[in-house]
């Protein structure tokens, strides 16, 4: 059986999911799919179950609603970059020992340029309740620097409203 029970007794944790055969398949919020925030080249190369639970699913809607949603109603498709990572996946990245992403509770959105980067962080940083919101940059031999919006929602607890603006990524 493949239903899910979206109840929205409590904001912070409004999903319960009752059963799915096809996790990928669960729509979080009008506009994002859990497929959106699992799928890992990475994962595929290296036979990595990247496959979330409950408790991460929950956290990734509460993302998703409390932080993408908005941003995509005032920027139109925001493309993930990187969502949930398992412990396995996070290692095999380099990511943060403590990262938010093996909790689902950060995701990383692809900007076209430093333009709309700075647009996407004043947005969230002026609008929208957040943990942790990032803009990285990355510098790349022979097109300069790449940016990326890292962005956390903790749906556990308080949110801290950390902002950098010039994260440096190494």
């Amino acid at each position: 059986m493949t239903s899910i029970q979206m109840a929205m007794e409590e904001p912070r944790h409004p999903m319960t999911v009752i059963a799915f055969s096809d996790p990928s398949d669960i729509q979080l919020s009008e506009h994002f799919r859990l497929s959106e925030f699992t799928r890992s080249a990475v994962a595929i190369r290296h036979d990595i179950d990247n496959t979330p639970d409950i408790e991460d699913i929950e956290a990734l809607q509460c993302l998703c609603i409390h932080v993408l949603e908005p941003l995509r109603k005032k920027f139109g498709v925001l493309k993930i970059t990187s969502g949930y990572r398992s412990p396995m996946l996070n290692a095999k990245v380099r990511g943060a020992q403590n990262s938010q992403h093996m909790k689902g509770q950060a995701a990383d959105l692809f900007v076209s340029s430093n333009e709309v980067a700075r647009k996407y962080y004043d947005f969230i940083r002026k609008n929208l309740e957040y943990d942790q919101l990032l803009l990285e940059m990355k510098t790349v031999r022979g097109v300069g620097y790449v940016h990326c919006i890292h962005v956390s929602y903790n749906n556990e607890g308080e949110n801290r409203r950390q902002a950098i603006s010039n994260y440096r990524v190494k």
